[in-house]
């Protein structure tokens, strides 16, 4: 009986009392003394039903039938919950359920039904045996009670030092610690990093291996450790001072950021106490709210850890994996209905510049919210046309995790075995290729079919487009006269992009068209968009870019953004929207060598002479190109030639103009057209 009173006092206590270590160690203690009171209480209830069975039928026999009917499920439901517990993944919310209504059944039959049998005894006169059995029921329970309490002493988890360095600088803002970055903390204080890293756990307890693995490789996880951030990050710092850092802090390091150690120029910004994890899980599903303004305007609330948190093997960290499973309430608070908004996104893909960072005032930077809010992608109010960040960038996959299934979103269900990928898919092809990461070059071929539109898509499939992410489309004349240029026009357009093309960071990404011209025989005619032997784009090409300035009309050519005032040029491809790019070919000339009198009269100087243009069929491709970073910014980040961004062939499309000979020249136009399709 005293095994049974603690079960319903420490459930209780699970169910109602606030998520405290003490709670938490009660969870264990409840689960052990379950299963040490299994055998005495099956035996018990099998005797006292076997003596009673034969008794005539009365309340108090009635209400013993029922509780042992209510006792029968919560036992059960017990025993599969402590078996989903330390074996499985999750435990069932069906089960839980069970488990709580069968308890308050069974305390609502078999307290009465004791309460009866005092009465009975009390009225026989039989107080010393039930004072007796009270004192011996109720102190093991207290004892239990204390023994809890006493462990909650000895063990509660980590010690968070959620305080600011003594030398900390608040150089910007006005109380706000983490300016000139937006983000700020539910308290107002620092975080101990601690709280915000570990991402690690979440892989290693069984539970989110797949989604931990589709994050080992984003660009998401290496936020804070990409080579180029840290690079640009050193010259802000010895530039404008190691606080000057938090603006990137963030979006890009907020481990970091939040526990206030962007303040002292060291080094390494971001490797301080060694949780160099980017974007970390924690500190994406702590975010409590956000706002469209950008800059990292979000609040995030340090999450409560549960006992052993930070264990990746042992009995800590099973117990820790036990823990979340049976008592998950207080994990689950880190699956948040915002996550499925736009406006979560951009709190950090949305950026601009203020007096406060380039001393003169406000600029806007890259922008891909606003791009979508305004584009025919966000048709408000109707989810069946409408494409959502998430819908593109987080695709559903095939899923095994716990948290497969929603039944809150418009198109899926609980159980639709799928989850959201933590790939974060987008345009950086950079990371995945320059550092070893685990999975790396699988991330980086995902890119890349990201990037040319061949990744399927099925959830969006019915309101996407198809092909490319851009397509291109070429026009030109089916012939030319000798002579004669070839006109090419040549037209793009945004096919599947949910904001401009190309987009972030517009001063050192470049998407260009790179123009190849070929005869039969595969000479080359005329190029435009090469790269050099230093991976540079020759000059004259035609570039998707921005060239911001500053307060002097300086380019800002190495992402010095922090002195940008604004644009002297921009282009980018808005969403559904198309641009043109002309080119006029000259024809192919056969080279000739005269020697020609120089003005001396005493030396002779070669002179080339075009001739007339080889007749023939004459092959044009255009290639859209990408890559993350201009060869410039690496060079003067790195050094000549150290490193250089892959470059991906987003889409090509191709032509044949056909160069006339002199007997076809002769024909009227019309003909020459005619006879030239007929092959």
């Amino acid at each position: 009986m005293a095994g049974l009173l603690f079960e319903g006092v420490s459930g209780l206590a699970i169910t109602f009392l606030p998520f405290h270590p003490a709670i938490q160690w009660t969870v264990l203690a409840h689960t052990l003394a379950g299963v040490l009171v299994l055998g005495p209480l099956a035996w018990y209830c099998a005797s006292h039903w076997l003596d009673y069975r034969r008794y005539a039928s009365s309340h108090i026999v009635l209400l013993g039938f029922v509780g042992l009917v209510a006792l029968l499920l919560c036992v059960l439901s017990g025993m599969v919950l402590t078996w989903q517990g330390l074996l499985g993944v999750r435990t069932s919310a069906v089960w839980r359920k069970l488990h709580l209504f069968s308890t308050f059944a069974a305390l609502g039959t078999i307290l009465p039904h004791v309460l009866f049998a005092f009465l009975r005894a009390w009225r026989d006169q039989k107080t010393g045996g039930v004072a007796g059995y009270a004192a011996q029921t109720l102190g093991a329970t207290i004892v239990g009670g204390s023994l809890i309490g006493a462990l909650a002493l000895l063990y509660s988890g980590s010690r968070y030092a959620n305080e600011f360095p003594q030398d900390y600088n608040y150089l910007y803002g006005t109380n706000r610690p983490f300016a000139p970055s937006l983000a700020r903390t539910d308290t107002g204080t620092a975080f101990d990093a601690r709280s915000l890293a570990g991402s690690t756990s979440c892989g290693t307890a069984g539970c989110h291996d797949q989604i931990w693995r589709e994050w080992l490789p984003s660009a998401h996880r290496y936020a804070a450790m990409d080579p180029a951030f840290q690079g640009i990050q050193e010259v802000m710092a010895k530039q404008n001072g190691a606080e000057s850092t938090r603006y990137c802090g963030g979006c890009h390091d907020p481990i970091s950021l939040f526990s206030g150690t962007k303040n002292l120029f060291v080094e390494n910004l971001t490797g301080l106490h060694g949780y160099q994890e980017g974007v970390s899980c924690l500190a994406c599903h702590a975010i409590r709210e956000t706002d469209v303004k950008g800059n990292a305007n979000y609040t995030i609330t340090q999450p409560r850890e549960y006992l052993w948190q930070w264990q990746t093997n042992g009995l800590g960290k099973l117990a820790r994996d036990f823990l979340i499973r049976t008592y998950p309430d207080e994990h689950n608070k880190l699956s948040k209905r915002a996550f499925k908004k736009p406006e979560y996104c951009a709190a950090c893909h949305k950026q601009f510049i203020d007096q406060e960072v380039n001393r003169v005032g406000w600029v806007q930077l890259q922008n891909q919210y606003d791009n979508w809010a305004a584009s025919h992608w966000n048709q408000k109010g109707n989810a069946q046309k409408t494409i959502e960040c998430r819908e593109c960038h987080m695709p559903l996959v095939d899923s095994l995790d716990p948290a497969a299934g929603d039944a809150a979103d418009y198109n899926r269900t609980a159980s639709d075995g799928k989850h959201r990928s933590h790939r974060f898919l987008g345009a950086n092809q950079m990371i995945s290729r320059i550092l070893p990461l685990e999975s790396g070059e699988q991330h980086a071929r995902l890119v890349e079919q990201w990037l040319q539109g061949t990744l399927e898509v099925p959830e969006i499939r019915g309101k996407w487009a198809e092909g490319p992410i851009v397509k291109v489309a070429l026009q030109a004349p089916e012939s030319v006269a000798p002579g004669e240029a070839i006109p090419l026009r040549v037209v793009l357009a945004s096919n599947k992009v949910g904001h401009d093309f190309p987009t972030g960071p517009l001063d050192i990404i470049q998407s260009w068209l790179e123009v190849r011209v070929t005869d039969d025989n595969g000479r080359e005619i005329y190029s435009s968009g090469k790269r050099d032997a230093k991976n540079f784009i020759e000059p004259g090409s035609f570039l998707f870019k921005a060239e911001p300035v500053d307060q002097h009309g300086n380019l800002i050519d190495r992402h010095n953004l922090w002195e940008m005032v604004g644009v002297r040029y921009r282009r980018a491809l808005f969403p559904g929207y198309s641009d043109t790019v002309q080119y006029s070919i000259p024809c192919p000339s056969t080279i000739a060598q005269q020697e020609k009198p120089a003005a001396s009269g005493d030396r002779r100087e070669n002179l080339e002479i075009p001739a007339p243009s080889a007749p023939g069929p004459y092959h044009i491709a255009v290639i859209l190109q990408y890559r993350k970073i201009d060869q410039f910014l690496l060079n003067y980040l790195f050094g000549e030639n150290k490193l250089t961004a892959p470059v991906t062939e987003i889409t090509r499309a191709t032509l044949t103009v056909l160069v006339k000979n002199n007997a076809q020249a002769a024909v009227p136009k019309e003909t020459a057209v005619a006879q030239a399709a007929k092959p």
